[in-house]
């Protein structure tokens, strides 16, 4: 259950430990002058370990995926652009067209 700050019209503040649910007071604990719940700071709150990230909630399945990816030998991953595979073919070369031969 939260803690409410509240002050009177005379200027008394007072705290009240109550449920969520409940009507807030209407009257000063002190005085019974008129009150009005006032809006605290908050409660503090700390980012500690994991789980803050989208990347901490990725599925298993996701994870195992990018672990097999990772592992791969870099020759796998890419491919070899070191001249094999079909070489493009110039104007003036290749078997069809005219003969050189003497």
């Amino acid at each position: 259950m939260p803690t409410y700050e509240y002050e009177c019209d005379n200027g008394h503040r007072f705290e009240a430990f109550q449920s969520m649910k409940e009507e807030p007071l209407s009257r000063c604990v002190e005085c019974g002058a008129k009150a009005k719940r006032r809006i605290g700071p908050g409660a503090g709150f700390l980012f500690r370990g994991g789980g803050f990230y989208i990347t901490d909630y990725r599925s298993k399945d996701y994870k195992q995926k990018a672990k097999a990816e990772d592992s791969k030998p870099s020759s796998e991953a890419k491919p070899d652009a070191g001249g094999k595979g079909k070489e493009p073919k110039s104007p003036g070369s290749g078997k069809s067209g005219s003969s050189d031969a003497a």
